[in-house]
């Protein structure tokens, strides 16, 4: 994988573009120069860690043909408190599903991703985060 960055001409924030081209753009602290409005790097790492499981999980309910009408995610993360770098210390990944879709179906694919198919997860977990997680089937 090959990612440049450039930093925007009025210092507020980065652009990032991958070798297909596709870009993001992730805002700077006020303390460098930004404006405090947008994602910030260290939050697009746990909306990466969203979407890399939720790849995982909607292919392996797709498997098991599983009818999704609906699905949705909610992440709540803390970072350590004390230090220079401020590590996530605790990510929950809440997993919403509605739709023809059975319970423990749905908990087997969630435990499949975390525990073998994410790779964004299991580098947190490997920095040293607790990943948490829980399953609502949404009527």
């Amino acid at each position: 994988m090959k990612i440049s960055l450039e930093l925007a001409a009025d210092g507020s924030h980065t652009t990032a573009i991958d070798e297909s081209g596709n870009a993001v753009d992730m805002y700077l602290p006020e303390i460098a120069g930004g404006k405090s409005v947008g994602v910030r790097p260290m939050q697009m790492l746990i909306m990466g860690v969203a979407g890399c499981t939720a790849v995982d999980v909607l292919l392996i309910l797709k498997k098991q043909r599983q009818e999704l009408s609906r699905f949705r995610m909610e992440v709540e993360a803390e970072r350590e408190k004390e230090g220079e770098v401020a590590l996530w210390k605790a990510v929950h990944l809440r997993y919403f599903f509605a739709g023809a879709v059975r319970e423990e179906k749905a908990k087997q694919a969630v435990e499949l991703s975390i525990q073998k198919y994410c790779s964004a997860s299991e580098t947190l977990r490997l920095a040293g985060a607790d990943i948490t997680w829980e399953v609502v089937i949404e009527s």
